[in-house]
């Protein structure tokens, strides 16, 4: 089985976090922080091309927010929104918050992903 993809959104868990975030992207969404969130969420739902395209890799996926990822694996000091490939314990980076934000389009993103291969 391949490792998992862990994919780090740059915003906080928690309903109230949800929708700050939700009002932010709506009212200014050129200085919303995540990247990744902006990419790949319409409102409250994941796209579905994402969503199928996500399905179509064939490998585990998780995905964390900045408070999870301090939490479940005491990393803090890593810009965000990031990917990481989980080796079992271990994380290590392999897209990181300057290449996720040069992400323009879904297009750019679902390039990124593919390319990790293994």
């Amino acid at each position: 089985m391949k490792p998992a993809l862990v994919f780090v959104y740059n915003a906080d868990s928690g309903l109230f976090n949800a929708l700050t975030d939700l009002a932010h992207k709506a009212i200014s969404p050129a200085t919303y922080s995540c990247n990744l969130c902006a990419l790949t969420y319409s409102g409250v739902s994941m796209r579905k091309e994402w969503k199928e395209f996500l399905e179509g890799l064939g490998r585990p996926l998780e995905f964390l927010h900045r408070d999870e990822l301090k939490k479940n694996f005491s990393i803090q000091d890593v810009p965000l929104p990031a990917v990481f490939v989980r080796q079992g314990d271990r994380l290590d980076l392999r897209i990181d918050a300057k290449t996720l934000n040069a992400c323009r389009t879904l297009s750019d993103l679902k390039s990124l992903i593919a390319d990790l291969g293994t």
